[in-house]
């Protein structure tokens, strides 16, 4: 017996009037995966996120979250959902506990069983002692771990993450990615955007890298290493004035200029040695390819506003 899918989406499309936000868009989500949406600003991560947790409509295609199609079923859907949205919209003027508390009550959870699930997801988000503060009082790390205790707390079948550790320091962002990994582990499924290419990584099964409100590839994040760039990176750090000098010497070798860094692609560390002896003072790194090079070959290196 073949399961549904628990996000399917087929010609999906969103426009703004002249806007396309999301075109064409093919995806699924398999029970228990992570799947990661990465791209630059404005590709339609979070339009395409909105869609799945049923606040924006898509205007064509078909969209089915739990094989229900998310503009017939929403509430449905819902009631199945955990969200972290980008922003920490906590009510300013609850406790951290009262917070979880008025979020239980609108699944419609017994007041004995939501302190329950209160305590237990503090505990979870290493939160406990913080249980009487104001939100307020708590720092930012601390607000964002209470967004995804919130998040947990109608105990969801698919978790939605819409850039969950931006801005945080890495303790609390390896906190918070030990803490998914482990929702993972019990079979929770995980929907992600996120700007960080190492959080991909480290947590995604599947990832489609977005453009312009377009897929433009998909797939594990070592199959995309593999398939879009060879496997060692050297990051050269030099003058301006020899910038030109380098691409010329060394043009046999795959590169790409950021500012004043050069990335040189090779199939093995041995290929980079003509230019490490023709610069050995120049600041560089070599290590080996990630999915940030992916995402930046893919999506270029220029600033999108």
């Amino acid at each position: 017996m073949i399961l549904p899918m628990v996000v399917a989406a087929k010609s999906l499309n969103k426009r703004y009037r002249d806007v396309v936000a999301v075109a064409a868009l093919d995806f699924e989500v398999e029970k228990g995966q992570c799947y990661g949406l990465v791209g630059p600003n404005g590709a339609g991560k979070t339009t395409t996120m909105k869609m799945v947790y049923c606040i924006v409509t898509p205007t064509s295609g078909s969209l089915r979250v739990f094989d229900m199609e998310v503009s017939l079923q929403p509430r449905k859907i819902k009631a199945r959902l955990g969200v972290v949205p980008q922003e920490n919209n906590l009510d300013p003027d609850l406790t951290v506990c009262q917070n979880l508390m008025t979020h239980a009550s609108y699944f419609g959870l017994s007041r004995d069983v939501a302190r329950s699930r209160c305590q237990e997801l503090l505990g979870f988000v290493q939160l406990s002692e913080r249980s009487d503060s104001r939100v307020p009082d708590i720092s930012g790390g601390m607000k964002r771990r209470l967004v995804l205790a919130r998040s947990l707390i109608n105990n969801p079948d698919l978790l939605i993450l819409d850039e969950p550790t931006t801005g945080l320091d890495p303790q609390v962002r390896h906190l918070i990615w030990d803490r998914l990994l482990e929702l993972k582990d019990r079979g929770i499924t995980l929907l992600l955007t996120t700007h960080y290419m190492e959080e991909a990584q480290k947590l995604c099964d599947r990832v489609l890298i977005m453009d312009q409100a377009n897929a433009v590839d998909m797939g594990s994040p070592a199959g995309l290493v593999r398939k879009h760039v060879p496997p060692y990176v050297l990051e050269l750090r030099v003058e301006r004035r020899l910038i030109q000098k380098i691409q010329e010497r060394f043009r046999h070798l795959g590169h790409q200029m950021s500012g004043q860094n050069v990335y040189f692609y090779g199939n093995s560390q041995d290929e980079f040695e003509e230019i490490v002896a023709a610069y050995p003072d120049t600041e560089r790194i070599m290590r080996p390819a990630s999915l940030e090079d992916v995402f930046l070959k893919l999506t270029g290196r220029e600033i999108r506003q």
